[in-house]
């Protein structure tokens, strides 16, 4: 399956994926430190954008293969919501490839679980599940506005997922719905222990999606890890916070040798 990737930049190499029902516009906000300085990888995730969907290729492993094949030999990953599950799964499957990871608003489970309690309500997918079936567009559009509830910037942000998602094909319903298969069953919590390359966490006070007392887990589960949680953002902190999310990526990329 070959996924449709944007490359723009010079230097080293920034892959870089985006949620659920999303597409490569979105890091047209990405805050000016990281743009500058970077070869970005922008690569859509099956079925979203111009990136195929194909139903055998119905896993987060299979789906973190595609983006691997899409990808330079070694880089910096970066993966907002879903695309955090992606490159978490990539870095697992290929550590010689991913030499530093950076995860917006992501966990290795997205759905609570015994021992996992700061996640998101099963009914909660379960309900987007059910309506996006008998009506893909509202669904995602409410979806957009689930992320950025809670935010300082709320409106803002809002219109600027919806300005950037319309610039693109619409996503598969396919893909729509495979993706929150992957956000309601994908566990790798007893899997990111393994990691060796450093990685970044990025969590927004007010997100509704992912509370940012999972910042708590990850040190559980991976000591090492670096955290980060930024007050007034919800869901899209490098939306809605860009100067801060900005900042604190920065500081991260200057720490580590790739």
């Amino acid at each position: 399956m070959s996924l449709s990737v944007n490359s723009r930049g010079s230097g080293p190499d920034l892959v870089l994926l985006h949620g659920w029902g999303m597409n490569a516009t979105v890091w047209e906000g990405l805050p000016s430190v990281l743009a500058a300085g970077w070869r970005l990888w922008e690569i859509e995730l099956p079925g979203h954008g111009a990136s195929p969907f194909q139903l055998r290729h119905d896993g987060c492993e299979a789906w973190a293969d595609a983006c691997l094949e899409a990808a330079p030999e070694r880089a910096v990953w970066l993966g907002w919501s879903l695309g955090g599950l992606i490159a978490l799964e990539a870095a697992l499957r290929a550590p010689e490839r991913v030499c530093a990871l950076i995860l917006l608003t992501a966990t290795p489970r997205f759905i609570r679980a015994p021992g996992w309690s700061a996640a998101m309500d099963a009914a909660v997918l379960a309900h987007f599940h059910d309506e996006l079936l008998a009506n893909p567009a509202g669904t995602l559009d409410r979806f957009l506005a689930l992320q950025v509830m809670g935010s300082e910037a709320a409106r803002d942000s809002l219109r600027t997922l919806r300005r950037e998602v319309a610039q693109r094909p619409a996503p598969s319903p396919g893909a729509l719905e495979m993706g929150l298969d992957l956000l309601r069953d994908v566990d790798l919590r007893e899997r990111i222990g393994s990691l060796t390359c450093p990685t970044l966490w990025i969590f927004g006070r007010r997100d509704t999606l992912v509370p940012s007392v999972a910042s708590e887990g990850i040190a559980s589960l991976l000591p090492a890890a670096r955290r980060k949680v930024i007050a007034g953002a919800a869901h899209a902190p490098f939306l809605s916070h860009p100067q801060e999310t900005g900042e604190g990526i920065a500081g991260f990329l200057r720490e580590i040798s790739c």
